[in-house]
């Protein structure tokens, strides 16, 4: 009997429940059982899919890679990029404002990334959980199988995402899927190590809207 994950959305369930059976999630499953006995895990169980679960399927448009959940205590909720509200902003999500100020031409200086997953906007992960203060701890331990799935499922049933990938990273994680009926849009990484290679101008939340725009959807108020 397949076993769906209980902090999971109905909708995300239909569409990936054949991955729930499958050996890989199984053993995922297993190890998450013991790194939550031994170790601090983020974001906590019921925050693990929030991604998925603010974003319905049916009405995702734009779809955000990121890597793995920040590692810092409190930080990590589910989303990528995002931190909760009383949380200080790590330096990717405050060069993410600078370059959305820079893009609108308005001054910014606080966003609630939550506001863009419930317009469309699939602020993904490529691995779901990580250890306290370990960045990359939970790598290669099944998170990317099950985030490809999600990515394969968006490209096969849906037309027209935009797919934004900010750094090698993200870029080599799509590189695999023909998006030849689907939008592609690439910067370097907005970490500070990165981020003056071409983040900073890439413009991709007018362009994003720009795009909408064409082809007859409702833009998203990024502020």
């Amino acid at each position: 009997m397949t076993r769906i994950p209980i902090y999971l959305a109905a909708d995300w369930s239909d569409i990936l429940e054949k991955e729930f059976s499958k050996k890989y999630f199984q053993n995922l499953c297993s190890f998450l059982k013991k790194e939550e006995k031994n170790h601090v895990v983020f974001p906590p169980k019921n925050k693990r899919f929030e991604s998925l679960n603010l974003t319905p399927f049916n009405d995702l448009k734009i779809v955000i890679i990121g890597q793995d959940p920040y590692h810092g205590e409190n930080q990590a909720n589910g989303i990528a990029f995002s931190v909760n509200d009383d949380i200080a902003y790590p330096p990717s999500l405050k060069n993410i404002i600078k370059e959305l100020s820079s893009d609108l031409s308005i001054s910014i200086e606080k966003i609630d990334l939550k506001k863009w997953a419930i317009q469309g906007v699939l602020l993904l992960n490529t691995i779901l959980s990580v250890r306290e203060n370990t960045p990359a701890s939970h790598a290669n331990q099944g998170w990317e199988e099950f985030t490809d799935k999600i990515i394969e499922k968006i490209v096969l049933k849906k037309e027209a995402v935009i797919f934004v990938a900010w750094g090698n990273k993200a870029i080599k994680k799509l590189e695999p899927f023909n998006l030849s009926n689907h939008y592609l849009l690439t910067a370097p990484h907005p970490s500070p190590l990165s981020s003056y290679r071409g983040f900073f101008g890439c413009r991709h939340f007018s362009k994003t809207n720009k795009i909408l725009k064409k082809i007859n959807q409702k833009t998203i108020q990024w502020v």
